[in-house]
């Protein structure tokens, strides 16, 4: 590790809604925070082509414009928004110590984390195509479902995830496809029996999807496969919705701080504080309920509410 050490009020782990959002408080309360975007500065948002259910945007936005406007709104306060990535860390001591890109050492008297959670995709090429593409694969039915009002969508998943929303899904579009892998479903009874009792979704058991079709630039139809029998089918469709899960992006704060099973972070009520006095936490890496870019704004705001109170005490 280089000897290169820099001492901060306010470190902010992570970027995205929830980062940058409390980059501007802390910046406003003279806290001085510094920002490091991570691997993907602006967090998922940047691959949502059009946000159209964040307040104050009638004409909707894309989500790379909405998180350039909202750097560009830390900046405007004297936040230090920097590019590189936390690599390890110690909690151990009231002054934290935090390593980017394992060359700067930086000891923070505060740090809030917004280091978010990762959508779980199946990982087939023609998937990841039309995701970067932004022509039909989505993680988010509540982001994305408007834009596919009155079509046909495919959704895979048999969690609670899936099924709440398949149902929202039900709710816009013609049809929605369901495609679970196994002969049952994870999600709790209930959930289950909404899905099946909803007259616009059809459920294909045994079923794993083998391919995303379309003509390059949109999505036209899911090519899927019954494990059982092994009957190949192409099911027409604009929409194809993956909810098999997220992983939150804790690894390297495992040995310091409280998670779920899952490894959301743990804060206490309704604050954003950890069991580590000094550390907050903020956005979806502790969301695994909503995971909407405005809840995440708002938990950016309690962070550093929660961190100048913090330093407040110290002095």
């Amino acid at each position: 590790m280089s000897t290169n050490i820099e001492h901060v009020k306010c470190l902010i782990i992570g970027s995205g809604p929830a980062g940058y959002t409390a980059a501007i408080y802390a910046a406003r309360a003279n806290m001085a925070p510094v920002l490091y975007q991570g691997m993907q500065p602006g967090g998922q948002l940047t691959t949502t082509n059009e946000v159209e259910n964040f307040p104050g945007y009638p004409d909707g936005v894309t989500g790379p414009e909405m998180m350039i406007q909202l750097k560009a709104q830390a900046e405007r306060f004297g936040s230090q928004v920097r590019d590189g990535w936390a690599t390890k860390v110690d909690f151990s001591e009231r002054i934290k110590k935090v390593w980017i890109n394992d060359t700067i050492e930086i000891h923070a008297d505060t740090v809030i984390i917004s280091t978010g959670a990762t959508a779980k995709y199946l990982g087939l090429p023609s998937e990841q195509h039309y995701l970067q593409m932004g022509g039909g694969v989505s993680a988010c039915a509540v982001c994305d479902g408007f834009f596919y009002r009155n079509q046909e969508v495919v959704i895979v998943g048999a969690g609670d995830s899936a099924c709440e929303e398949a149902h929202y899904l039900s709710n816009l579009c013609k049809k929605v496809t369901m495609i679970v892998r196994s002969d049952k479903f994870r999600a709790s009874k209930i959930m289950e029996e909404r899905v099946r009792k909803t007259p616009n979704i059809e459920i294909l058991m045994n079923t794993v999807t083998e391919e995303v079709i379309g003509d390059g630039q949109l999505v036209t139809a899911i090519k899927v496969k019954n494990i059982v029998t092994n009957e190949i089918t192409e099911i027409p469709a604009t929409g194809f919705f993956v909810a098999i899960g997220h992983k939150p992006n804790t690894d390297i704060f495992k040995d310091y701080l409280e998670m779920g099973s899952v490894g959301y972070l743990i804060t206490k009520g309704k604050t954003s504080k950890t069991n580590v006095d000094g550390v907050f936490a903020c956005g979806d890496v502790q969301d695994s309920e909503y995971r909407q870019a405005v809840t995440a704004a708002g938990s950016g705001c309690i962070a550093a509410l929660d961190a100048e109170r913090y330093l407040g005490n110290l002095s």
